[in-house]
């Protein structure tokens, strides 16, 4: 992923974390969704569950781990997004929120899947 402007690096971390998923099972349902100013990077599902995930990239990590940034603002427009998508949408499901966090140490990308990250209050 180097030598690319942010937004292509963002469009590439999406497509990886989507390919990533489906390869674990997951339908992706929408990607870049918006509402507004609010964004979701991927809306998935699941078994009974609709997952919202965010996806964050690092290319260094000296300053944390990519899920790090995302922090309680980036989850209270996430949730209020999640919210939006699923009135618009008119689902009765489970909802989840996932962060996929990819980091690139050498040639090698390390994608981390965390499941459950923070739950809506």
């Amino acid at each position: 992923m180097s030598q690319q402007n942010s937004t292509e690096i963002g469009k590439n971390a999406e497509k990886t974390a989507c390919e990533y998923l489906s390869h674990q099972g997951y339908n992706i349902l929408e990607q870049n969704w918006r509402f507004k100013h609010f964004e979701i990077d991927i809306v998935a599902e699941k078994e009974n569950y609709i997952i919202i995930v965010e996806v964050k990239y690092r290319t260094y990590t000296t300053y944390g781990e990519p899920e790090v940034f995302v922090n309680k603002q980036k989850q209270k427009f996430l949730i209020e997004a999640a919210n939006h998508y699923i009135i618009q949408k008119n689902i009765n499901k489970e909802v989840r929120f996932d962060i996929i966090a990819i980091s690139q140490k050498k040639d090698k990308l390390n994608i981390h899947h965390i499941e459950d990250a923070f739950y809506a209050k």
